[in-house]
């Protein structure tokens, strides 16, 4: 019997999903969208629709977790929709890069503006390393206190972004403001900056499925799941929606694509020189609420590959004090650590998108396999609008991000399609070395 304890809420669930959404691309990606986009209409559509893809894929993943409340999440859905490798597939993915590399991503990121505010010199890749091992130890005392500890970095997270957002709507417009970009020649080409810079959108909306990693911790997940996906992704919508109006309004489409710290300058613009300092603070914040929220969550699908019997047994024991899976949460900052170590930034991102989508993808699918084989047998309160349209829609959207990043960065993701297979011989393997014992 499973000693993992239901402490999880509705507000806990909507905090984990803002907290897994948000990291530290609204600070950065309204820039580079600006660019591609040009005119300011259409920049602000990008992120409307890219927030319509992400609501689309929270009903997609609420309907799921009322039809399979079951510990694990996409795991558990990619298990029991289709084979249990490609579950194990995902796990392993999700271990040795998708979730771990995020998460070292973000304490690099964490770590090269800890320093500039510090005033300390500290090697980026040691203070990486010994943050990830400060949010082991946290999440290691129990799912409340690690639940905790993450609500409060998500709500310092937003508040932050709140200043942002209240610095764009009130600030005075810069010089330059009125500044705009050439518009575009042809339907054609508008398409085709409208595809480009949907791109970095719809990175920054990745994350929307976290949350369901860690049903088996959370009160009545038929009806808390569900809210807490849909309530946390309505409000990144508003968040990023806001931030970008604001942008454009203080920076102009000109100014905005021009520089490479959009959320600098806009705050730079509402109370000076000081603004940049503070959105420093407020990316550390990001990074570091982006940080616990994945250690909160990715171990459970690790412990139940465990307890499932396709991964070592250890990584299913749970600490009889703290009731959480603390080898599993270890082994997730560990290999987090040595990601850290072993990339930059931008590299480590590179390797995790390819993988992380595709496997969405997968899950996505399972709805309509399991709207077939439950029949009129499972009758959830919850079910995805305009379905099937609106689920393959997603789906689509969410294979082109993968041919893209295929054809961009194929090196980066080769490591991942390596990752991958290593994982489908690994699990070959342990069957039979298990039957043969």
């Amino acid at each position: 019997m499973s000693l993992l304890r239901r402490r999880l809420n509705v507000f806990d669930l909507t905090l984990i999903t803002i907290g897994s959404i948000i990291g530290s691309g609204i600070f950065k990606n309204p820039a580079l969208v600006a660019n591609r986009a040009h005119l300011p209409v259409l920049a602000i559509g990008c992120w409307v629709v890219g927030g319509a893809i992400a609501l689309i894929g929270a009903f997609v993943f609420a309907e799921l977790a009322e039809r399979r409340p079951v510990n694990g999440g996409i795991y558990a859905y990619l298990r029991d929709a289709y084979h249990p490798v490609v579950a194990f597939v995902f796990g392993w993915t999700l271990l040795l890069i998708a979730d771990t590399g995020g998460t070292a991503a973000a304490a690099v990121l964490f770590a090269t503006y800890l320093t500039p505010l510090t005033g300390l010199q500290f090697d980026p890749h040691i203070v990486a390393v010994v943050t990830l091992a400060v949010l082991v130890g946290i999440n290691c005392l129990g799912v409340r206190q690690g639940g905790n500890w993450q609500n409060t970095l998500v709500i310092l997270k937003v508040t932050a972004i709140l200043g942002l957002i209240a610095a764009g709507l009130f600030a005075h417009p810069t010089a330059g403001a009125a500044a705009t970009l050439p518009g575009f020649g042809s339907n054609a080409a508008l398409f085709g900056a409208f595809g480009v810079a949907m791109l970095p959108v719809l990175f920054a909306y990745n994350g929307f499925q976290g949350a369901t990693y860690i049903t088996g911790e959370t009160v009545d997940p038929e009806r808390t799941i569900p809210r807490g996906l849909i309530f946390g992704v309505l409000a990144v919508i508003v968040i990023y929606v806001l931030v970008n109006i604001g942008c454009l309004r203080v920076l102009g489409p000109a100014g905005l694509a021009a520089t490479k710290v959009p959320a600098a300058d806009v705050v730079s613009a509402a109370v000076g020189p000081i603004g940049a300092r503070l959105i420093a603070i407020a990316i550390a914040l990001s990074t570091l609420g982006f940080m616990s929220t994945r250690m909160l969550v990715a171990p459970r699908v690790y412990f139940q590959m465990a307890a499932d019997g396709t991964f070592f047994k250890q990584i299913a024991w749970i600490n009889p004090k703290t009731h959480v899976p603390t080898i599993a949460i270890i082994a997730e900052g560990l290999v987090a650590a040595i990601i850290a170590l072993s990339g930059t930034f931008e590299q480590i991102v590179n390797w995790i998108v390819a993988p992380e989508w595709i496997f969405v993808v997968l899950a996505a699918g399972a709805i309509f396999i399991f709207r077939k084989r439950d029949g009129n047998a499972v009758k959830p309160a919850f079910r995805v609008p305009l379905h099937p349209f609106s689920t393959i829609l997603l789906m689509v959207v969410l294979l082109a991000i993968f041919v893209t990043e295929v054809i961009l960065v194929p090196l980066d993701t080769l490591y991942g399609t390596l990752v991958i297979v290593a994982g489908i011989i690994f699990y070959y393997a342990w069957r039979r070395f298990a039957r043969a014992a």
